[in-house]
């Protein structure tokens, strides 16, 4: 037991952090000034895990958090600590990571831009059944007996087979919320098996929700077993309760991970699609389709990608990594050409289709992997783009991938991340011929420790 310490910052993953002599302790849940007496869950060398099991004096940097599964679910890490500051700790986050591992000279780092909407910000969510339901602590310290054990909601973190079943979740415009709470009670109610994660065995595996801003709603129910009796029942119930879904799906699948890539999509009533819109652009969106779960916030981050890109409509613009082609599509008005490349090939034809759809005829798309496609024979092919635009997963660029952008040496390089440390290690590898301009921290994810990052790089004269 450590007693009488004082929280001093934030770490990664969420967790705050504390020093007790040379001792560096991780604490979920806490937020720097709190005092607190902490139980030591795991030691190393030269860190420890713990937990607060007694607060001396709250910091004054905490709110009360909104959602009753603040704790438990394992996301919204941050309800407890006011927006205001969760932004300049993303900011802070950003700026060790360039420090630390980019080792690079750098400009002063602007404010992080933060999301107008704080809650009901996503797009697209994802319940998960089971026959097993999450009990809290509160829960097991009563005397109530848990008969009914099933649940749709949120997998608990780091235990696959147990989900926390959500009264109300505060990420997704309640229609998600509706939804989710009549199938959920539908399915009780006649005796519908939830699934068991563990022996696989069940009938009602998950549910995806997407909304749109142009208020359309898609929603995806995936059954374990082809029991077509029980599954038109279900479908037509959700049809007759909520006429205001656009897109209603079903899948069956029967394979031991919730993937649906490779499964059979079936449209039960409506379209096997939704639109969404930005800046005058329209965007199908299917099942399989990816998009930017928070929308609005979306839009400012591509206006800071463009803005870095200080477009004229001369340049050749080459996206990297440019999924179904939203930014690629979105710059391509202010440029000559676009040229996308994508490793998913269904998410390269979402994005020549989304080219179509909005009479863009100065876009190309390929598919492939981005080491193998970006090579410098395409680069001789195709010219030698004046703007690269760079969005990778989260492990950052290949190698490979960094020197032929250093062959191509087009004027400026922008570099949206979603993994701050993985950019800063590629921006090191740039060092080489590029400085680094202009960096602009945007938050996706309010009440979250993810943070998008958007780097300017001009090639040095």
């Amino acid at each position: 037991m450590l007693e009488q310490v004082e929280i001093t910052g934030v770490a990664a993953e969420g967790k705050a952090l504390a020093r007790v002599n040379d001792l560096v302790v991780f604490v979920p849940f806490a937020a720097p000034g709190d005092i607190v007496d902490l139980q030591l869950i795991r030691k190393k060398h030269n860190y420890a895990e713990a937990r607060i099991v007694k607060f001396h004096a709250y910091s004054s940097l905490r709110v009360n958090p909104f959602c009753e599964h603040f704790g438990v679910c394992g996301g919204c890490k941050w309800q407890h600590v006011a927006y205001d500051y969760q932004l300049q700790f993303k900011r802070q986050q950003v700026e060790d990571n360039l420090t630390r591992i980019g080792k690079i000279p750098l400009p002063e780092i602007l404010p992080t831009k933060g999301s107008t909407k704080q809650q009901y910000y996503r797009n697209k969510l994802e319940f998960s059944f089971s026959n097993k339901s999450w009990l809290t602590y509160e829960q097991l310290q009563t005397e109530q007996e848990f008969d009914c054990r099933n649940a749709l909601g949120f997998h608990i973190p780091g235990m696959f087979d147990k989900v926390l079943d959500i009264k109300k979740c505060w990420l997704q415009d309640d229609i998600s919320n509706r939804i989710r709470l009549s199938i959920r009670q539908y399915a009780i109610d006649n005796h519908y098996p939830f699934f068991d994660l563990r022996e696989q065995t069940g009938f009602m595996r998950n549910i995806i929700i997407r909304t749109s801003s142009t208020g359309e709603v898609m929603l995806i129910v995936v059954f374990f077993e082809p029991d077509m009796v029980r599954i038109e029942r279900m479908m037509q119930h959700i049809a007759d309760t909520f006429p205001e879904i656009t897109s209603l799906l079903y899948i069956v699948n029967q394979k031991r991970n919730d993937t649906i890539a490779d499964q059979e999509v079936c449209v039960f009533r409506g379209r096997d699609y939704i639109w969404e819109s930005m800046e005058g652009l329209r965007f199908k969106i299917g099942p399989k389709s990816f998009y930017q779960t928070n929308s609005e916030q979306a839009y400012e981050l591509y206006k800071v990608a463009r803005e870095f890109a200080g477009l004229t409509g001369t340049e050749l613009v080459y996206d990297l990594y440019t999924g179904t082609g939203t930014i690629a599509n979105f710059v391509a008005r202010q440029s000559r050409k676009v040229v996308g490349i994508e490793y998913v090939p269904e998410a390269i034809e979402d994005a020549k289709e989304n080219a179509r759809i909005n009479g863009l005829d100065n876009t190309l798309f390929y598919a492939g992997d981005m080491k193998d496609i970006l090579t410098e024979d395409f680069i001789e092919e195709h010219g030698r783009p004046e703007v690269i635009i760079t969005d990778p997963p989260r492990a950052g660029m290949h190698d490979d991938v960094i020197k032929t952008i250093l062959f191509a040496s087009p004027e400026r390089i922008v570099y949206v991340s979603c993994n701050p440390a993985t950019q800063a290690r590629d921006l090191s590898l740039l060092d080489a011929k590029y400085k680094v301009e202009r960096v602009q921290p945007v938050d996706m994810f309010p009440h979250t420790h993810h943070v998008e990052n958007v780097v300017l790089l001009v090639r040095k004269e």
